[in-house]
């Protein structure tokens, strides 16, 4: 139990030092850029007006995760913008995943398995095996969004963030990266305290395809 939680504690102070880093602040703030003015693509904004016509949140707090544009937008439960960023998102090009990919340790998942899905997700905010605040959108498949975890692939996944190419962001196994400060700003307060949505847009089909009803 004591190593465990000397572990967490490693953990913890990890977060700390990627917070007080000057390069990380400065590689954070370029990926946190749009939220100033916010860019979203067609396919984003379509979406955005469909859930709030539709009011398909069900009053909950929710996300839109545009995969071809690499950005994550939060919305409170009244449908107003709390913030947006770019984000790591899964590597290989789908809108399924793999049966019983939940079951697969990260590092042994195929690359052309590694995809972020599409749908309509209703969040659970939790802890992963690590005892990190995570909001989960696909418990079985084990997938959340999550910081930039302080390990080896770091700085990399970072400067990754702040490229603003969207090739670029595609690099995680499955899951949707967003940087620490975002994540501890806009994402623990709006959908890690309660269950919300997640909207994440597909990429090989059109996106009206994902929505039942017209506007």
């Amino acid at each position: 139990m004591r190593v465990w939680r000397e572990a967490l504690g490693a953990v913890a102070m990890a977060w700390i030092c990627v917070c007080s880093t000057p390069v990380a602040q400065a590689a954070e703030q370029r990926a946190a850029a749009d939220v100033a003015d916010v860019q979203m693509s067609a396919d984003a904004r379509f979406a955005l007006q469909w859930i709030q016509a539709m009011r398909d949140n069900r009053g909950m707090p929710f996300a839109i995760v545009d995969k071809k544009d690499a950005r994550v937008f939060v919305y409170d439960a009244r449908g107003h913008l709390v913030g947006a960023t770019r984000a790591l998102l899964g590597m290989a090009r789908g809108d399924h995943s793999v049966p019983g990919i939940g079951d697969v340790p990260p590092a042994r998942i195929p690359v052309a398995d590694r995809t972020t899905p599409a749908g309509r997700f209703v969040t659970e905010p939790g802890e992963n095996h690590l005892g990190e605040h995570v909001v989960w959108f696909d418990y079985g498949a084990a997938l959340a969004i999550h910081r930039v975890r302080p390990d080896a692939a770091r700085d990399a996944r970072l400067q990754r963030l702040a490229s603003g190419r969207p090739d670029a962001q595609r690099v995680s196994a499955g899951c949707v990266v967003v940087p620490v400060s975002f994540y501890e700003d806009v994402v623990r307060p709006t959908l890690g305290r309660r269950r919300g949505v997640v909207y994440v847009l597909p990429e090989t089909r059109p996106v009206k395809d994902m929505f039942t009803a017209d506007l």
